[in-house]
């Protein structure tokens, strides 16, 4: 065994992985939430009857 494991190293290793993928999965949900926002509801609009006068 050339060198004994480095088990705090493998640890920080672990945690910066698990950072980042939560950091992405978080930009992808504002971004989601961004055009969520920026559509103005064409799901209630096209469900809705217009209503003839």
């Amino acid at each position: 065994m050339a060198f004994p494991p480095n088990y705090r190293q493998e640890r920080s290793n672990r945690d910066k992985a698990k950072q980042r993928k939560a950091q992405e999965k978080q930009e992808k949900r504002d971004e989601k939430n961004a055009q969520r926002k920026s559509d103005p509801q064409p799901e209630l609009a096209a469900s809705e009857p217009k209503k003839e006068e």
